[in-house]
């Protein structure tokens, strides 16, 4: 499970990562954190022995996806994202430029991850943009793209997470799935409600289900009065799915 920590100021940040620090794998470090402290969360988190999510979607002309690129896997993180529909060159530019930085043996290289489509659009903002109506078709188009780069997986829709398997020819190709939401007899309800704006979502445990590597949850761990017991929740949801 990977946890956001798509919060306002490093205080919160930092008594996120103390609560959570022994229940999650990994945590995310979105564009609003990073734009409000920059790249020392990522070094606090790293340097006290933890795993970065670096989700900045990174989105532009090749030359410079793949500064960025190398740029995060000197950082040390675990994981990054750019967006497949920046299309195969800039994909497998940033791929390149991972392998290089990793050539100097100072840090692992990170997972690249490639966004197919937002949790966030659904069939009617497909085509508002003019790509289409169908959100599957468009993920699948975008992971074949994505794997034909050699990128090392995927986020997308858990809702899509069974589809793209069928696809995918890599055993090892990875699929993050963010739209994380418990089962509505499972939520705490004394917890705060989450303005929901993600529409293609799953729980935990249908979400593993289908295929995914990892997990994204947010706010239904963020927003709760206590984050720990939130996270101990969906965790106990994906150890005991419901029949």
């Amino acid at each position: 499970m990977i946890v956001a920590l798509d919060v306002e100021t490093l205080a919160e940040a930092r008594a996120l990562i103390g609560s959570l620090r022994d229940l999650v794998g990994m945590f995310k470090v979105g564009s609003q954190l990073f734009t409000t402290v920059g790249p020392a969360i990522v070094h606090e988190i790293v340097d006290a022995g933890g795993r970065v999510f670096l989700d900045l979607k990174f989105h532009d002309i090749p030359h410079q996806v793949a500064g960025s690129a190398r740029a995060a896997a000197k950082l040390g993180v675990s994981m990054f994202t750019i967006h497949a529909g920046g299309g195969s060159e800039m994909m497998r530019r940033a791929v390149d430029a991972v392998a290089e930085a990793a050539a100097s043996g100072q840090h692992p290289p990170p997972a690249i991850v490639a966004v197919s489509v937002l949790t966030s659009i659904d069939a009617a903002t497909l085509q508002q943009i003019g790509m289409g109506s169908d959100p599957t078709e468009s993920v699948l188009r975008l992971v074949k793209l994505a794997e034909g780069a050699k990128v090392d997986g995927v986020v997308a829709s858990p809702k899509e997470a069974e589809a793209i398997r069928s696809v995918v020819t890599r055993p090892d190709f990875l699929i993050v799935t963010p739209g994380i939401r418990l089962l509505e007899s499972r939520k705490d309800h004394s917890l705060p409600a989450v303005r929901e704006d993600q529409k293609r979502v799953a729980t935990p445990a249908a979400a593993l289900a289908a295929g995914a590597d990892y997990l994204v949850v947010g706010r239904p761990i963020t927003q709760a009065s206590d984050p720990g017991h939130a996270a101990r929740a969906i965790l106990t949801e994906i150890e005991n799915p419901a029949e």
